[in-house]
Order: structure tokens, then sequence, then C-alpha cells
């Protein structure tokens, strides 16, 4: 399966018009079906080759598992909560999101919330709609000179800092995979949670929700706070325990929470919303003219750009796929598919590690996509599954493969090993575009040996003149012509490959006249 060959696109949430557009503009037939039920969902899915979803449309693996024309799943926004990365990864499919496309709206409406709880805006509107003039009932606290907690430190975090810090806020957080030196070049001081709840006056969650990060306010979390905190959740709900939260708000230990998103949306239970130190919205984060623009226009280029082979672009779950639209990787790609091939093909039973070694400086970091093509290789036709540069290590991996890459300095040009405990031992280059064989076990070739098309590969002993007459006597009888031939020209074993017009039926009479005999179809 070609995991770029996208014609056929549904969009089955609303989006802005210029997706639809841009898609059809390069070719791409789009349909627009929002508000479609799960079942009629997997019924319609069955013939398109891409899904566009923005939050609305749950993307399950019973979907999946119906849509076997499915290429790529694009999510116009951040993050990919409502798609089953791990089901659509086992199927070959890209799953891929937008993760700037709303950053900006997510961030301003962050900063309005935390307005909105030091001066109270939405219960003082409230208030004067019911005809009251509350002056004293809604006595605020100024921003300036308080401390923000913001954790998660990525586009969004980082778009809120930079806004609160003009109100002349300190602005701390937390961060796993952020370095502290690059959030402290937009002013955010990286501490330890356990060091960040009790110096906030208000805090504000920007992460996925992972099961790391599920709860990660709660009863444990809000004792440790100053008390009176504040607390603003415009990520994902789940992130901010609501029971432990609600506690907090009853208890007086949290002062206020503004609230965007809910573990359920809508909410089943009321009382949360219904609290008076609670304002929220309906998940309202990304709703804004411009973002739905900036998301519906990137996920639509994005899908483009791999439907025409240039770019992977926002891929969450393709590392290896994102190098393989270099044209200068392409062929390296080839040679580890073959190169898997030929150890599939020498040595069917293997359970032992696969080592790769790399050398040259455009091989570098090559070892992940690399991996992943040599298991393409080793698995083909042993397994149903659709085998593609997504899936292909998962699927080695179940099938008790292990393939593991190191990259070695000791030569400057570009070669290609792999072995198999001490037993097996292939090295292949690139010459042009063409993937070639360059050793097999002991031995080297006269001249490389391409990599394509029908091969026997086959082992005589030393010197043995009469084994390459009675090889071809066989394949003329079975109407199997010659197309080159190569043979090792050093070490103590002798190998010999024939390239043909096709592959005999059976290689019975063939094996007379040698010690080990394989085919290969590339």
């Amino acid at each position: 399966m070609d995991s770029s060959d996208v014609h056929k696109v549904l969009i089955s949430d609303s989006l802005d018009s210029c997706c639809k557009s841009i898609l059809q503009a390069q070719g791409v037939e789009v349909w627009r079906r929002p508000g479609l039920s799960t079942q009629q969902l997997i019924t319609e899915i069955e013939d398109y080759d891409g899904l566009i979803v923005r939050s609305a449309t749950k993307v399950t693996a019973e979907l999946l598992s119906t849509a076997k024309r499915l290429k790529v799943v694009g999510r116009a926004g951040t993050g990919v909560d409502n798609v089953d990365v791990e089901a659509a990864t086992r199927r070959g499919v890209i799953v891929m999101n937008t993760p700037s496309g709303n950053s900006i709206s997510a961030a301003e409406l962050t900063c309005a919330m935390i307005l909105c709880l030091s001066r109270q805006i939405p219960q003082a509107t409230a208030s004067m709609k019911a005809g009251r003039w509350d002056r004293k009932k809604f006595m605020g606290a100024e921003l300036h000179g308080k401390t923000l907690g913001i954790l998660g430190l990525g586009r969004i975090g980082k778009e809120v800092a930079l806004r609160m810090q003009a109100f002349q806020m300190k602005t701390i957080g937390y961060d796993p995979i952020i370095p502290p030196d690059v959030t402290a070049s937009f002013g955010v001081e990286q501490l330890p949670l356990e060091k960040i709840w009790p110096l906030c006056d208000y805090i504000t969650v920007h992460t996925p929700l992972l099961p790391s990060t599920t709860g990660l306010l709660n009863d444990v979390t809000f004792a440790m706070c100053k008390k009176g905190v504040q607390v603003v959740n415009c990520a994902r709900g789940g992130i901010v325990d609501e029971g432990a939260l609600l506690r907090a708000l009853q208890s007086g230990q949290c002062g206020g929470a503004a609230l965007d998103v809910f573990t359920e949306e809508p909410p089943v239970d009321w009382v949360l919303v219904n609290h008076p130190h609670v304002i929220c919205c309906p998940h309202l984060g990304a709703s804004t003219y411009e973002a739905q623009r900036r998301c519906g226009e990137e996920i639509a280029v994005q899908i483009v750009e791999l439907a025409k082979k240039k770019a992977l672009v926002g891929a969450v779950n393709a590392p290896a796929l994102i190098s393989a639209f270099a044209p200068q990787t392409k062929p390296w790609i080839k040679l580890g598919e073959a190169l898997g091939a030929l150890i599939r093909a020498c040595i069917p039973e293997t359970n032992q590690e696969i080592h790769l070694t790399t050398t040259g400086e455009h091989l570098r970091n090559a070892g992940n996509y690399l991996i992943s093509a040599v298991a393409i290789g080793l698995l083909k036709g042993s397994i149903q599954a659709n085998l593609n540069l997504i899936n292909a290590a998962q699927y080695a991996e179940q099938a008790g493969l292990k393939v593991s890459a190191l990259h070695s300095d000791t030569s400057s040009e570009c070669y290609m090993e792999a072995t198999v405990g001490s037993q097996f031992h292939v090295m292949g280059s690139v010459r042009g575009d063409m993937p070639v064989l360059l050793k097999l076990n002991r031995t080297a070739f006269r001249q490389p040996v391409s990599l394509d098309g029908d091969l026997i590969l086959y082992k005589s002993q030393p010197k043995d003149f009469q084994s390459l007459p009675a090889v071809l006597r066989v394949l003329s009888e079975a109407g199997v012509q010659l197309e080159s031939y190569h043979t090792s020209s050093s070490g103590d074993e002798e190998w010999s490959i024939i390239s043909v017009s096709s592959l005999p039926g059976t290689l019975t009479a063939l094996k007379q006249h040698a010690e080990l005999m394989f085919t290969l179809s590339l």
C-alpha cells in the first residue's frame, strides 16, 4: 500500500470551505459529510483514501478496520485525542494534525479566561443582566506582580507566557521535553512540579491528555497549592480532575476556575459548571474564524503534499515515513527492503537480532527508516497486513524479530550492512538510483549486483566450473532467459547471482547443481 496514494477524501466535521477548495484545486476528489452517525461513517469510509476531522468525529479501531482504502487521517487542530493512533499505526494509516493552526486562538482564550477570573467579568455581566448593580460584590485583583504557572510550554504555553508578561506577571512553568534554556529565552523559569504548586496565584495547563497528565491537578496537588489559587484549563478535559477541583472550590483551596474543556463533552453532571466561582465555555479554544481557516488550510496543504509525494508534515505516527519523501532517500529504502527480503530468503526461520550498520554522512540519521525498510522485506508475504514504513517495525516486533541500527564513522562512503547473529552477513549500497549488493556472507562480488527483478542466488564449491552451464541448461529448458550473471571474487565461499526473465516454477532440478539455492523477487 502506497501511503501517498490519496485521491478521494472525506471531510466528516465542519471545516472552513478553503480546505475543500485547496484539495479540489490539486485534483483530489472531496466530499463534505458533517454530522454522520458512527454507523453511517463506518459504511461511508470504505470508499475513501483520506479522512479529515476536527473534534466531533471519533476515529476508532472499529472505524479504521472497515476503512480498507484509508491512507491518512488528518486532524484539523492540535492533538489527536479523538483518533486511535495505535490502531491507525497498526493498519499503516498516517495520522497528522496541525499543531500550530489554533495556537494563537487557544492562547488568547486562555489569557481572556485569566482576566475574567481576576475581575469576575462573566459574573458581573450576569448580575447586570439580572437587573442588579452589585459593585461591592465583584471585587477583583490585579494581575500585576502575580505568579502564573504554565504546565506545558509548547506553542500555546509560550504564547500565553508572552502575553501575560505584558501584565507584569511572573511566569514559571514545567515541561518534560523542552529544555529550560529554551523556555528561559521567552521569559519562563522552569521548576519541578512540587516547587511550582505553592508559588502560583494562577495555574494554566497546556499539555496533551496522556496517562502521565490525566489528573495532573488532583486532591494531592491542590493541597500543595497556595490557598485561593485560580486554575485555567483550555487544553484537554481530564488534565484537571473535575471531582478534585469541585472539592477544592467548595473548601476555598481553589479560588476560581475557568474551563473550556471537560472530561465529557457536553458535561453529564453540571454541578461544576454551575459553581459560582467557575466560568466556562463549550470548548471554544479553536473557535475563531482565523483558526478555523488556518487549520483547514494547513491540513489541506499537508494532504496535498502527501498526495504529490513532496513532503510529510504534521505526522504523529510516521517518523520513518517522513524521510521517504526525500529523493535521495528512496533508493536506500529500496535497499533496506531488498536486504530484508534477502535475509528472509536465505534464513527463513531466523529469530536472531538483525543488526544494521551504516556509514557515510548521508546515512548518519537513517537508522529509523532503514529499520522499518528492512522489516518490510523480512515480513512481506508472511503476514496479511498492508505493510509500510508506518507499521513494519511494530509488526516485526510482534513477530519476534528485533532489528537495530547504529552508525559508524569508519568510512566516508555510504554503505549499509546487515548481520544476523554470526551466521549471515550482507552489505549493500546505492549506485545512481539502484540498490546494489556488494557482499554476501564472507564473499565480495566482482561487480555490484543490482537488487531488482527476479534473482536466483546459489552457493557452489570454489572453482566449480560445471555448475553454471548446468544451471543455465535447466533454466533454458524451463523457458527462463538469463539477463545478467554475477559471481563472487573473494572469500572462502563462492556465490553466484543470476538475474532472470522470470522465476522457474520449481527449484528441484536446479538444486542438484548447487549447495544452497534461493530465489528473490524484488
